[in-house]
């Protein structure tokens, strides 16, 4: 079986910033859900999943905040308009026959990441739609990651990144994401790595010493020198980045059922929100399906 697992917000951000201002007569805005509904389903044509899941993130990432109380503080408030369309967002997602998974506490990501790892244990294909990054520590021979296209190029079209393109792209295989993520940071989550560490000198810091704990234990013989005292002082905070980075795959799975278009809520949702052009393209898709 072949299962597409969506990172919601991850999307639903992209489709909000990837399409210019769409609005109902009312003013209310509907860009992300056009480009949502597009975007779904393209993969689904391209790919032929058997099922697709939505994991969308209702805030709190408890553990990760007990251990980190600044874990990805900086970041903005969700533009107005993005979240007048989430409500609707989901109720287009349920109308077109795909599963919505959320929990309060939990981040969509451990979730995600859970699900996709026992699937993969079972011998299914997955497929994660997400530009996240943190996701390339379970890619593997039944694991592969869809990146969307540049927005300065959609013509490239959605891309695979399997266990070639994520040592391609990071210089270090997916087992060690983790620990390289450590080093450099992640700003997207507010994780400081070592300062002036940069992807380059983590790369060659890993290959040498296998992983995080190794380059600890032999701090006091990396290169440059002048990062020495750095490592050795910063080691019990590199050990929390590598624990907050690292994917919770401990949450249990949900049962996958192959989900059926509820047709008629469909159309109305979207002639409610007088997404003509999508409602178009819904009825030719769903009252034609032979041509999909």
């Amino acid at each position: 079986m072949k299962v597409l697992l969506v990172d919601g917000f991850n999307l639903a951000y992209r489709c909000f910033y990837g399409i210019p201002d769409l609005a109902r007569d009312d003013g209310f805005p509907t860009n992300a859900l056009h480009g949502w509904a597009k975007a779904i389903w393209r993969l689904e044509d391209q790919e032929k999943p058997d099922v697709s899941v939505v994991f969308f993130d209702l805030g709190g990432a408890q553990d990760r905040l007990a251990l980190h109380p600044e874990y990805k503080a900086q970041r903005k408030e969700m533009p107005e308009g993005l979240v007048l369309q989430i409500p609707v967002l989901k109720q287009l997602t349920k109308a077109m026959g795909i599963k919505a998974v959320e929990q309060h506490g939990v981040e969509s990501d451990d979730l995600l990441a859970s699900e996709a790892v026992e699937l993969a244990k079972q011998g299914h294909e997955v497929l994660i739609l997400s530009s996240d990054k943190d996701f390339a520590q379970i890619v593997g021979d039944k694991i592969t990651i869809m990146l969307p296209p540049a927005t300065s190029n959609p013509k490239l079209g959605w891309r695979r990144m399997d266990r070639s393109a994520v040592i391609e792209k990071f210089g270090v295989p997916p087992e060690r994401i983790a620990d390289y993520l450590s080093l450099v940071g992640d700003t997207a989550d507010n994780i400081p790595g070592v300062d002036g560490v940069g992807p380059k000198t983590a790369v060659k810091w890993i290959s040498a010493f296998g992983d995080l704990e190794g380059v600890i234990s032999h701090a006091s013989e990396i290169q440059p020198e002048r990062f020495r005292p750095a490592v050795i002082e910063a080691a019990e905070r590199l050990r929390l980045n590598r624990t907050l980075i690292t994917l919770n795959l401990s949450h249990p799975v949900i049962p996958l059922e192959e989900g059926k278009p509820k047709h008629e809520e469909l159309y109305k949702l979207l002639e409610d929100m007088q997404m003509r052009s999508t409602l178009a393209e819904a009825q030719k898709r769903y009252g034609q399906p032979e041509l999909f």
